[in-house]
């Protein structure tokens, strides 16, 4: 349960359901309630393929191109880490952006890169190391991403709702405290690599 809790914190810092609430909300304003509704399940599908895609694909992708998974871990801490920053200390209004014409919304920005962001797609393949992790680890894994998809998809249906509780303020608060954690989370991916590398010298 301590490893399931770990990863879900993870990988919601990194999904950022509460993000992607604002930026659906701002996105969607002008649809119907089925337009949305069909809006947020197909984002969700998208995203977990994704993800569960990088899950099962990304370690083989990475052996092929000959890169270490503690060299990814390493970057993926620093990028993470960056990740945090941002949600810190970014605005949450400014994440909303423009919509292109020609592209579908639950396509883009909510799939990609909103949900399966590019902090979300390393969190999974760092999480799953074929070296270090079992396969009910794995498991676990996948099972914590798509409880974080299934909590993403429910703020989504519900974001009219929910958005006139919580408000900006509300949801700049929450992305900022999880912000926060993924920062601490990131600090401890990078020095468990340098230790599991010290020891492998």
């Amino acid at each position: 349960m301590e490893l399931f809790f770990k990863d879900f914190i993870m990988l919601w810092s990194t999904i950022d359901p509460v993000g992607t609430l604002a930026l659906f909300t701002g996105l969607t304003a002008r649809l119907t309630e089925t337009q949305k509704r069909r809006v947020a399940l197909k984002a969700t599908t998208y995203a977990f393929v994704i993800l569960l895609s990088a899950l099962v694909l990304g370690q083989i992708i990475l052996k092929a191109m000959n890169i270490q998974l503690i060299s990814l871990q390493l970057a993926g801490g620093v990028i993470l880490f960056l990740f945090g920053l941002q949600m810190i200390f970014s605005d949450p209004e400014e994440s909303t952006g423009s919509r292109e014409p020609g592209h579908q919304l639950a396509v883009f920005p909510l799939a990609v890169p909103s949900i399966a962001s590019p902090g979300a797609i390393m969190a999974v393949i760092v999480l799953t190391d074929n070296h270090a992790k079992t396969f009910s680890q794995q498991a676990m894994t996948a099972g914590a991403m798509t409880l974080v998809l299934l909590v993403t998809c429910a703020l989504m249906l519900f974001a009219d709702r929910i958005f006139r509780v919580i408000g900006h303020n509300g949801s700049a608060i929450i992305i900022r405290v999880m912000g926060m954690i993924l920062a601490a989370l990131s600090v401890e991916l990078v020095m468990t690599a340098l230790g599991v590398q010290r020891w492998m010298s």
